[in-house]
């Protein structure tokens, strides 16, 4: 809170920031204020973007004056003047793309104590010198076994990843993992110039020769005479051989491109590390046990069960039993959170972003601060209906600690029993950005502008619904995998079919099963996943649709690009050209913060526009690129309308609540909901209808209850398409609009994996085993 400042609430004043109109609004501290809204009202522009990032500004100006000095690039959000902001800490759903060492253990930092735990109290080998916690863990040179690095698996190539074709010659393309172009072709004449023959089927080679073509560590240079083409010349030169080999694992290793290392990955060949097993530790650490157990095995096991094991041992003032309370009530909190099902070693790239979020919540929970605001995104997400009681008492205590809870939410369960609810609208982009109702929750039912008060409190009557016959049926048979033990499933065609259940319940991995075997049996599978577009901000929305490719063609069909010989690479940002390359056309450069994350700043040559003075000279309906790509769905698709590639793609991502989005709104800007209805839309602009079996996984994340209906809609006309679409999904509302139900449980994690009901809404809503059917009879009615 502000020195000398008695006023309990957080008061903005002259909010600008995206689509917000100089906005003010006033806040209460201590409180649980809850920020609602239809997607793209600017919610999250006033809680994220003003109000967390004038914390965060103000925390870097307060620091080291090398921290100040980037202040600049950092940004200052739009806003006249914001009093009683205390320090803020954010808890956001964007993906970041967590690495591979990341795991459950170290986002929680409980793999520290469980460390501890072993160094101090574990039982050491007969005359085995007792180690430090750094030796139980992968990620240092104490501990990382050194064979895998701590990875737990080994990568190599062998003959068959890098040449699947042995009938092609070396010059037909028999090595796949070469890589195209000039480089290739480089490669192919070197080996011609040794004295290989290039022409001969790969399988016709000598043992010796095809083994150190691929395989050699020599790099021998020689001078190449290219064959002459015509009408090109080429110049005697250098050149230095590489194995196939080895350009692969130095591209996989070394490479800046994530394209190039996907591409090198495909040519490798992973195994489990022989020397640990898998288990990423060196002999010495897994020699010690605490509890009978070793490290790996105390870790792999569901925290539930971890938890289970620690208890006995709780009681006494030694080191073992203060290590283990403390791990004990870290614990608690996780497993009231419905995160009991996960283990310690789960690594964080397998995790939903709601999962990821919770356990952060969790985390900040046991971290003791007060006189916080916390902002969160949407902390419902991932989260059955029975969850949600929990998620609300952390919530609680959050604030009982002397916090401020501010967070963004549809899940009107939640948004209930906020203290204060402030409601943004009444639309999306253009036609949002306004405080309709700042106050009590209560108050928001004589908002009459409110879309959100109609879901609130229950206005929107959904007219019930007679279920699809179905048109045959998925037969799964004796499916084991994770927490899935020989389960038999019938899923129907022809229909929506809605998988529920608690987290970790198996929903997810039954999906995928139910993907695959369709692929096996010839069907055409879309998966509609929540993993991001691009892990850049060179990614973006009009990139991946594929409509920036008319929109570029439309620049260089102008009279003065013609004249100038601008074609419509000129009008990329991704190649020289065209592109302001002080920040190579991403129109940010990073910011490197120490022990902060790295942020994206606007590039201070082009100011984000991302090209370069003379190609932003070229205008289209006397709109520059880099306005088109500012233009929001819904601008453009009247900037657009006659463009009937350009219209198709935006009327798909109106359809599916994406008006509001930026053409050019980088990838690294969107939510894992905004992602997966950005591939939705990819996909429904295809001709193609028909017999495709769609996966979507939490289609509803991130969609306020307005926009929800909307997505149900066009999911429905799949069906009608004669298409089938099986969703996983919390939204009981969505879950009462199915024709199917598939209810996972009972619990999560090794208590979970089994069917516990199944049929049409109606029929699981009176199940008395599902914990679905009391969240889903009242919606039903």
């Amino acid at each position: 809170m502000e020195s000398g400042s008695d006023d309990p609430f957080v008061r903005v004043r002259g909010a600008r920031e995206h689509n917000l109109r100089n906005v003010d609004v006033a806040v209460p501290r201590d409180a649980l204020v809850a920020f609602t809204g239809v997607s793209g009202s600017g919610k999250s522009s006033l809680a994220f973007g003003t109000i967390y990032a004038e914390a965060q500004r103000r925390y870097l100006e307060s620091v080291a004056p090398y921290a100040r000095r980037l202040l600049n690039q950092a940004g200052t959000p739009a806003v006249d003047d914001i009093t009683g902001l205390p320090p803020a800490v954010a808890l956001e759903q964007r993906r970041s793309v967590p690495s591979s060492r990341s795991s459950v253990g170290t986002v929680t930092t409980l793999s520290n104590s469980l460390r501890m735990l072993m160094s101090r109290a574990g039982e050491h080998p007969p005359g085995a010198e007792r180690l430090d916690s750094d030796a139980f863990s992968p990620n240092t040179p104490a501990g990382a076994c050194p064979t895998c690095h701590g990875m737990g698996e080994v990568h190599d190539v062998t003959e068959e990843s890098l040449v699947p074709d042995p009938s092609l010659s070396i010059r037909e393309g028999a090595i796949a993992s070469w890589p195209g172009a000039w480089m290739g072709k480089n490669l192919r004449d070197i080996l011609a110039t040794l004295g290989h023959d290039i022409d001969r089927p790969w399988r016709d080679l000598p043992r010796e020769d095809r083994d150190w073509i691929l395989f050699t560590d020599e790099q021998p240079v020689v001078t190449v005479h290219p064959v002459r083409e015509a009408h090109r010349t080429h110049r005697t030169y250098q050149g230095t051989y590489s194995s196939a080999k080895r350009l692969v694992m130095h591209t996989f290793a070394d490479s800046r491109s994530e394209a190039q290392r996907n591409r090198a990955a495909r040519f490798l060949v992973s195994a489990v590390c022989p020397a640990c097993g898998g288990l990423r530790l060196r002999r010495e650490a897994l020699a010690v046990t605490f509890a009978g157990r070793d490290v790996a095995e105390l870790a792999s096991l569901p925290l539930s069960a971890l938890a289970e094991i620690l208890r006995p041992h709780t009681d006494g003032d030694g080191p073992a039993a203060v290590l283990c309370r403390d791990l004990c009530a870290r614990i608690e909190v996780l497993v009231e959170l419905g995160l009991g099902y996960l283990s310690m070693a789960r690594s964080s790239p397998t995790l939903s972003s709601g999962e990821l979020q919770r356990l952060r919540l969790a985390t900040q929970l046991r971290s003791g601060l007060f006189g916080v605001v916390y902002v969160l995104d949407e902390p419902s997400a991932g989260l059955h209906p029975a969850d949600t009681v929990a998620l609300l008492s952390v919530l609680r205590r959050l604030r009982a600690s002397g916090n401020s809870v501010f967070f963004v939410e549809h899940h009107m369960d939640v948004v209930r029993h906020a203290d204060w609810i402030v409601d943004v609208g009444p639309a999306a982009g253009a036609h949002g950005g306004r405080i309709l109702h700042s106050g009590p929750v209560e108050e928001l039912r004589n908002v009459p502008g409110s879309v959100t008060r109609r879901h609130l409190f229950g206005e929107a009557a959904r007219a019930p619904r007679e279920p699809r016959v179905p048109s045959g049926r998925l037969k799964l048979r004796n499916v084991t995998r994770h927490n899935l033990r020989g389960l038999d499933a019938d899923v129907p065609l022809g229909v929506l079919t809605a998988v529920t259940g608690v987290s970790g319940s198996g929903k997810t991995t039954l999906v995928n099963v139910v993907g695959e075997t369709a692929e096996e049996n010839g069907d055409r599978v879309v998966r509609v996943d929540q993993k991001p577009i691009g892990r850049t901000p060179r990614s973006n929305l009009a990139t991946y649709t594929g409509l920036f490719d008319a929109v570029r063609k439309l620049f260089a069909d102008t009279g003065e690009a013609r004249r100038r010989g601008y074609d419509a690479g000129r009008f990329s940002f991704n190649v020289p050209g065209g592109r302001c390359e002080n920040c190579q056309g991403d129109g940010h450069v990073t910011v490197e913060l120490l022990f902060l994350p790295s942020t994206y700043s606007p590039c201070p040559v082009c100011h984000g526009a991302r090209y370069n003075p003379e190609t932003l000279e070229i205008r289209y309906r006397d709109a520059t690129i880099a306005q088109v790509l500012g233009m929001t769905v819904d601008e453009a698709a009247g900037f657009l309308a006659d463009v009937r590639p350009a219209a198709r793609s935006l009327r798909t991502l109106r359809d599916v609540g994406l008006g509001y989005l930026r053409l050019g709104q980088p990838a690294t800007e969107l939510s894992g909901g905004e992602a997966q209805r950005i591939k939705l839309a990819a996909e429904l602009q295809r001709a193609g209808r028909g017999r495709t079996l769609y996966l979507l996984d939490e289609p509803t994340a991130g969609l306020h209850p307005a926009d929800t209906d909307l997505l149900m809609r066009h999911l429905r006309a799949l069906v009608d398409s004669g298409n089938t679409v099986v969703v996983v999904e919390h939204d009981m509302t969505v879950v009462a609009g199915a024709d199917h139900v598939i209810d996972m449980g009972p619990e999560g994690g090794d208590r979970g994996g089994r069917i516990v009901a199944r049929g049409t809404p109606a029929r699981v809503a009176a199940d008395p085993d599902s914990r679905t059917a009391p969240y889903l009879a009242p919606v039903l009615g």
